[in-house]
């Protein structure tokens, strides 16, 4: 098959203290995301989304929690890892389609450093990333600014 599509879904806790880092950006926000590595879910879910179009499986499966390795790891690393891993299979990426759920901070003006950073770190023009943002309205877990989710769709094509 020449052409293959993955799904990638993540969700990590807010808390006071931590580095807020969103897409390879460290935002200006007084909670942060918190996890084994750096906590990135926008990263996450786009690696989640290239290995399951590749049939590979997901990114704990590679880069496990339990491994002391990753503790803090900074998630671009992760994902230059990921784009070599599929390449290494024979896959290009076609394009990245995004979504953040996070009631605070604003997103808007950090979208396009964002695109760069990710475009750079896997080696593709920025055109082929495209990322949203939205908001609960106040409902669950995002709304009460306890959590940041993300979602993320990805077309991979067969070289």
């Amino acid at each position: 098959m020449k052409v293959r599509i993955g799904y990638g879904y993540d969700v990590h806790e807010l808390v006071e203290g931590e580095d807020f880092v969103l897409g390879g950006v460290k935002l200006d926000y007084a909670k942060g995301a918190f996890g084994h590595s750096d906590a990135d879910v926008l990263i996450h879910v786009i690696c989640d989304a290239i290995l399951g179009a590749a049939n590979m499986r997901d990114i704990g499966f590679h880069f496990p929690d339990t491994n002391q390795e990753y503790k803090g790891v900074d998630s671009k690393i992760l994902l230059e890892q990921v784009m070599r891993i599929i390449r290494h299979k024979g896959f290009e990426l076609g394009n990245i389609d995004s979504t953040i759920c996070l009631q605070k901070p604003k997103i808007n003006p950090y979208i396009p450093e964002m695109q760069q950073v990710l475009a750079d770190c896997m080696q593709v023009q920025q055109e082929q990333i495209s990322i949203k943002a939205t908001t609960t309205e106040k409902l669950g877990f995002v709304g009460r600014e306890e959590g940041v989710s993300a979602h993320a769709v990805v077309l991979l094509i067969k070289a």
